[in-house]
């Protein structure tokens, strides 16, 4: 799983942004079991994906954060990116953050998919 770390910080939530190929339910959840192996995502509020696989259609997790899967997997499909799964971490820092948080979990897929140079 590439990982690249604490993306941004807002009024004391910070989030971070993970992703690698997946191309099943199993393999998706491979992935998120060995990511919340390291402990400082286990420990994470929130842990949000989507995936867009070529077999089996898209799959997404909100993990408490109602909606941003969603989110991610709508990038996903903009970008035409089968077979990837992408993970939003938002580690809560004690403020309700209201619509900013689904500009931040784009702000993440953002980086991640220029990273990856989808």
């Amino acid at each position: 799983m590439q990982q690249l770390g604490q993306i941004l910080n807002d009024r004391g939530s910070k989030y971070a942004v993970s992703g690698c190929p997946a191309r099943s339910r199993a393999e998706v959840d491979a992935a998120l079991k060995a990511l919340k192996r390291d402990k400082a995502y286990a420990k994470a509020t929130h842990n949000t994906w989507a995936v867009l696989l070529s077999e089996g259609g898209p799959l997404k997790g909100d993990d408490g954060e109602a909606g941003a899967g969603m989110v991610i997997l709508r990038m996903l499909e903009r970008e035409g990116l089968e077979d990837h799964l992408i993970v939003v971490t938002r580690w809560y820092g004690g403020k309700h953050l209201g619509g900013d948080r689904f500009r931040h979990v784009q702000s993440c897929v953002r980086a991640y998919l220029d990273e990856i140079g989808s």
